[in-house]
């Protein structure tokens, strides 16, 4: 029985009462992203979009991609390896499990 992506609370600075917010999503505003199935381009897009958002907000601060991928598509991978070069924080990756073919490139 699938449960979905669990919820954990998030108050934002200067709010009394926490809201419920994606596990992930959370995740995302301590600037760790997760490459977590195969390449492909929706997975890319995202991880670009993410990447470029954070650098945006504050180009500062490390991103971390943790890695548990089979690898996948060429071209979708370089995108995300031409972003890692691109934004200016250092992005560090950290394999969990696998990363093989186009998921190591990452």
């Amino acid at each position: 029985m699938p449960i979905g992506v669990p919820k954990v609370p998030f108050r934002s600075p200067g709010e009394e009462d926490a809201v419920w917010v994606d596990v992930y999503n959370r995740l995302h505003r301590e600037r760790l992203l997760f490459l977590g199935q195969e390449v492909d381009s929706e997975i890319s897009n995202q991880l670009v979009g993410l990447m470029v958002y954070l650098s945006i907000e504050d180009d500062t601060r490390d991103l971390y991609l943790f890695i548990n991928s089979p690898g996948g598509w060429v071209i979708p991978g370089i995108a995300i390896y031409d972003t890692m070069q691109f934004v200016p924080p250092d992005v560090h990756t950290i394999c969990m499990g696998l990363a093989a073919s186009m998921g190591s490139s990452s």
